[in-house]
């Protein structure tokens, strides 16, 4: 069973003598073993968490810290000889303890509520949290294998159905008395099982497992490595399943015929380190952008091929191409249509997500260590640039100079562009491209700018050296608060999360001169953040912690 840490990027240059207050304890319980496994119900689904090392198990309450049990695997599950990985599925208040012994798989399913087993299996070979889906409506897993998708009662493992004409893991779907629309999907880690995959939309007849249509779609449906949101999004319009994945595709609900596609295939623009044993790069190409009647996208399928494309969005044909990008584009994460110009922004900030092999080897025993570390960071891309495009026709209506060396991001703000080369920001008019202001990121007493955030009227300017705040009318500066190298990790309604790649955290207050409150982490500490931002579990040799991210 080998350890997943998390760890961020280091984006901040590091920043001593700064002052700030504590995160608030709000309970702190010790486990009666170490902590080497872990995991909290973030989305407060169940309300617990839980924690392991290789003998034995505690599931904890994420409200006061109370232990609802502990017990040793060899109780829960005396049939299976060791247990290599455990699997929390919160929604079904279930845990999944697997064997992984080569061509003797088996896995022990746990009443997340009392530790007692409910049912076991040598037949389905569960390998990876990735083949199993839960089906809240008709409570029942589905499991992908190599040829054959089978659906289970989650309360009993009995099958209830099994298909070789679906292939791969169920992703995001639409489910409807009985019926459910989904498009499948095989993250990396499952690529080897599958043979003969392809891009499947389906809808599948849940009470027998009938595929009632299939069709095709263009791209990779996926979920991001780390977080593990959906990299797409399905939806039911008019009885049309709309399909947005590197453009968007439209299918007859009924029948599962293509009604349009504006759809392309993508390549990355970040090639993964060598120890990366999965790597995935986001926000490098925009969402489509929506207009009552139309639909702007951007086309990147090649080096020599970079458009920006306008649609009608009732019936998918196609207004207009634009001229390829002046200068190339390898990423353009942001578009936006305003005042008859479609703006978009050329390089600057994308996210980067993977897992990666770090080998230590002690100096004295000369025995090697090896850990899995997951990260999530951003990485800035070349060439850079902001340019502006003619809604009527697509032509090209100005490309600003400004922005050559340099951009992080930009967005706009009641007509105008708010836009950060990562020393200065500039408010630029839209139609013209002409500068409204610029100001000195400096002013802020936080570094260069790594991204800038939108906030009420105020521009929050994420620093090297901490977090500043301008105003969005004029630029004039309003507060600021340093802190160490760090990243972001949430923002939310006014709260902004950055994390070092220590594990430290600290919570900004982006409406009150980003005042902070921080928690600093002990060496081989582990976090773990609730999705609202608003606590933050951590765990420590036998002690977990719940902090409040402010008061």
């Amino acid at each position: 069973m080998k350890k997943l840490l998390f760890t961020s990027t280091l984006l901040f240059a590091a920043f001593n003598g700064y002052s700030q207050e504590e995160m608030p304890t709000i309970w702190e319980t010790k486990m009666s073993h170490q902590i080497e496994f872990y995991g909290a119900d973030n989305a407060e689904v169940t309300g617990y968490g839980y924690t392991a090392d290789q003998k034995e198990m505690s599931i904890y309450s994420n409200a006061d810290g109370s232990v609802l049990w502990t017990k040793k695997f060899s109780d829960m599950a005396p049939s299976l000889r060791k247990i290599d990985d455990i699997i929390t599925i919160w929604e079904a208040k279930k845990i999944f303890l697997l064997d992984l012994k080569m061509g003797k798989e088996a896995v022990a399913v746990i009443d997340m509520m009392t530790g007692q087993l409910e049912w076991e299996s040598a037949a389905y070979k569960i390998k990876m949290r990735e083949m199993i889906t839960y089906i809240p409506e008709e409570n029942g897993f589905l499991f992908t294998f190599k040829d054959v998708n089978l659906f289970v009662d989650a309360e009993s493992g009995a099958e209830k159905w099994s298909t070789s004409k679906f292939q791969g893991t169920v992703g995001q779907y639409i489910y409807d008395n009985g019926i459910l629309t989904t498009v499948n999907f095989v993250p990396s880690g499952l690529m080897a099982l599958l043979s003969g995959f392809k891009n499947q939309i389906a809808q599948i007849n849940m009470k027998t497992g009938e595929i009632l249509w299939e069709n095709t779609y263009v791209g990779r449906a996926d979920r991001k490595i780390v977080t593990k949101e959906f990299l797409y999004d399905l939806s039911l319009q008019d009885n049309q399943v709309i399909l947005n994945l590197n453009g968007i595709q439209v299918y007859d609900y009924k029948t599962g015929a293509n009604l349009w596609s504006a759809a392309f295939d993508y390549e990355i623009p970040v090639k993964a380190p060598m120890n990366a044993t999965n790597f995935g790069v986001y926000g490098a190409v925009p969402a489509p952008y929506y207009t009552d009647e139309h639909l702007y996208m951007v086309d990147i399928s090649g080096k020599s091929k970079q458009f920006i494309k306008k649609f009608d969005r009732n019936t998918g044909k196609l207004i207009w191409q634009s001229q390829e990008i002046s200068g190339g584009a390898r990423v353009v994460p942001n578009l936006y249509v305003q005042d008859g110009k479609v703006i978009i922004q050329v390089g600057g900030i994308v996210e980067i997500q993977g897992v990666f092999k770090e080998v230590e080897k002690d100096p004295t025993s000369g025995l090697t260590t090896t850990t899995y570390v997951r990260k999530v960071y951003d990485e800035n891309i070349k060439p850079f640039g902001v340019q502006a495009f003619n809604d009527e026709d697509g032509r090209l209506a100005w490309d600003s100079e400004r922005f050559k060396k340099g951009i992080t991001n930009m967005y706009l703000d009641e007509g105008n562009l708010i836009v950060c080369s990562g020393k200065a920001l500039y408010s630029m008019n839209v139609q013209t491209g002409d500068v409204n202001y610029e100001v000195d990121v400096k002013n802020g007493g936080v570094g260069d700018a790594v991204r800038i955030l939108d906030y009420d009227d105020m521009i929050v300017v994420v620093g090297e050296k901490g977090v500043s705040t301008f105003k969005v009318k004029d630029g004039g500066f309003v507060g600021g608060s340093k802190y160490k190298r760090a990243s972001v990790v949430e923002y939310f309604d006014k709260t902004l999360i950055l994390e070092t790649a220590k594990n430290d955290i600290a919570a900004f207050d982006v409406s009150d001169n980003c005042k902070h409150w921080a928690f600093n982490a002990r060496k081989g500490a582990a976090n773990s953040l609730t999705t609202d931002g608003a606590y933050v579990y951590v765990y420590e040799k036998k002690t977990v912690s719940k902090l409040k991210s402010r008061p």
